[in-house]
């Protein structure tokens, strides 16, 4: 991937390409943004670019240098996830979590610090990215001070996160901040639709329901989405007859999936009811259907609908029953279950 692969980023891609030109691009930086709108690839791609054996602002994804990195294979571009997914250490460009609760720790930060002071062996400059940056504990944070203030030359630490809140306010002092937007909805959904041939029906739903976010639009782009959403549906409109799976109510990641789906539909009544233009529906191929329920809910009935949602969330990360907590939901919704 290069930076002309990357969809809505034009802004800050053309400050990193600005800062690569003028010999600019020193110190360390804090990509701030959303989820799954681009950051990670930008940084990615910019260890490629200031590596790359074939161009100076862009990589050309042929060279042995952003082939390495690509394939997660370089020894001088690390990375250190805080997702919480496999891992456990400082690597190379294979995306190393932190497993602990989530969190990045200290001695991920120790290992940082004695790679970046080894010379290259092969790269032009070290990068090091830390994701989820907001993941680092107390004393990793501390730790990171120091070597973020002065780092050593010929290398480059960026930290990305999408709750710069979380961060330490002196981490973000000594960060060069480059923040990241979603695409606009309507962008987004003519970019699934050309560049990933996607139908009508798909591209303008994922374009909706995940916000401008394209990284999050690709990785449902490929699954039954549309199916999930009406099955979900079908389970919780009045009179709804069918009953979400026992694998779904087992796994909590699907489930604060369906309560999303859930939120999408309601927030589209909501939209109705006080007149917003019908191409802002998330649920826009069932638009005929929204139009019949929405006589059903007054204001009052819509407002503890997202109430109940917004509870049944929050008890999700208290580790309640999945399956008593969507009987309850169900029962707050007045849906026989």
């Amino acid at each position: 991937m290069s930076f002309l692969d990357i969809k809505g980023q034009d802004r800050p891609i053309q400050i990193l390409k600005e800062y690569i030109k003028h010999s600019r691009l020193t110190g360390s930086y804090l990509f701030a943004g959303e989820d799954g709108i681009g950051k990670k690839s930008v940084a990615k791609t910019l260890a490629k670019a200031l590596n790359c054996e074939s161009s100076t602002l862009d990589s050309c994804d042929k060279c042995a240098s952003c082939l390495k990195i690509e394939k997660g294979q370089h020894p001088d571009i690390h990375i250190i996830d805080g997702s919480g997914s496999s891992g456990g250490h400082l690597e190379h460009t294979q995306d190393i979590a932190a497993q602990d609760n989530d969190s990045i720790k200290i001695e991920y930060i120790r290992q940082l610090q004695k790679e970046i002071n080894l010379r290259p062996y092969e790269a032009r400059r070290k990068v090091f990215i830390i994701d989820n940056a907001h993941c680092l504990t107390a004393d990793a944070g501390n730790a990171l001070l120091k070597t973020l203030e002065e780092p050593p030359a010929g290398s480059l630490i960026i930290l990305i996160t999408s709750k710069p809140a979380l961060l330490f306010k002196t981490i973000i002092s000594r960060c060069k901040i480059i923040k990241f937007y979603p695409l606009e909805r309507q962008e987004l959904e003519e970019a699934l639709k050309k560049d990933f041939h996607l139908d009508d029906s798909l591209s303008h739903y994922l374009a909706y329901f995940c916000e401008g976010r394209i990284g999050r639009a690709l990785k449902l782009k490929d699954t039954d989405i549309l199916n999930q959403r009406n099955k979900v549906i079908e389970a919780f409109i009045p009179q709804g007859r069918a009953s979400c799976d026992r694998g779904v109510t087992e796994n909590r990641n699907n489930v604060r999936a369906y309560l999303n789906i859930l939120a999408a539909w309601f927030r589209d009544m909501y939209l109705i009811k006080i007149g917003a233009p019908q191409r802002e529906l998330i649920n826009l191929d069932r638009k005929n259907e929204l139009l019949k329920l929405v006589s059903r809910y007054t204001f009052v009935d819509l407002n503890e609908a997202f109430n109940s949602i917004s509870s049944s969330l929050l008890y999700l990360e208290r580790n309640v029953n999945t399956r008593l907590l969507l009987s309850n939901l169900k029962s707050s919704l007045k849906i026989e279950a």
